[in-house]
């Protein structure tokens, strides 16, 4: 069980001289993974208006924009938001200082939700999902990314240990947090996320198993274009038993 605590969220954390935008340096496999589970979720579709919680620098953004034709980057961070002014330069996409559970957005605004590696810093999400839940409009979509404990290296171990899965989600930091009040990382099982969706009216459609190959033996030895190539394959396939480090689920707004 996590021993973060989740009293008080520290949803700035990364205006603390931290340049988040150096994190994506060598990651271009877990990049272009993510972007390709969100072109399989999106294909064939068109909105009106979307949001992106947590969208950090707008990673994610410009991907978006090709599904929708607002984009709103919601981001408590202003040195991220500074950053994207570098990033979206040109772009018609607004950016909004907020956080995931105090969305300064109307109710029943927004037709697509994305959210993407922030549930590891948020140990209990129910303020953010009624928050998510009071934006999108009836029948919207949102997309959520789970930092996934149960992924197959651990449930084997599990299985091996003759143990259950927690429920609860699993602290995940390997060093002390240097601050009293320093961001959360903990990773979640599946199913218990879910439920916790389901009680908003936030139903799941489906699901992709995402960043199957993340590995930095393999990221070293194959071409980046060879490992999203398989990795497109994997997504759907892996879903099913919640095979790798990421899942993204797909849902709809009762």
């Amino acid at each position: 069980m996590s021993d973060e605590k989740p009293g008080k969220k520290v949803a700035d954390q990364y205006d603390r001289g931290y340049d988040y935008t150096t994190y994506w340096d060598n990651r271009d496999y877990e990049h272009e993974s993510e972007q390709a589970a969100i072109r399989s979720l999106l294909e064939g579709r068109h909105f009106d208006s979307a949001v992106d919680i947590g969208g950090g620098f707008g990673r994610l953004c410009l991907l978006l924009r090709k599904y929708a034709d607002h984009v709103t980057l919601a981001e408590p961070s202003q040195s991220q938001l500074d950053a994207a002014d570098k990033v979206l330069a040109g772009t018609d996409i607004v950016k909004l200082r907020t956080q995931a559970d105090a969305i300064d957005l109307p109710d029943a605004s927004q037709d697509l939700l994305t959210m993407v590696r922030v549930m590891h810093h948020i140990p209990e999400p129910t303020k953010e999902f009624g928050e998510i839940a009071r934006v999108l409009k009836p029948g919207a979509t949102a997309l959520i990314e789970v930092a996934n404990y149960g992924h197959f290296k651990n449930r084997r171990r599990f299985k091996k240990e003759g143990k259950p899965l927690p429920t609860e989600p699993v602290s995940i930091r390997t060093v002390k947090a240097d601050e009293p009040d320093a961001i959360a990382f903990v990773n979640h099982n599946i199913d218990t996320v879910v439920g916790q969706l389901d009680a908003v009216g936030l139903h799941l459609v489906r699901k992709l198993s995402v960043s199957n190959l993340r590995s930095e033996k393999l990221k070293k030895t194959l071409p980046t274009g060879l490992l999203v190539a398989v990795e497109k394959r994997l997504q759907k396939r892996l879903a099913k038993n919640d095979f790798g480090p990421s899942i993204f689920l797909e849902l709809r707004k009762a």
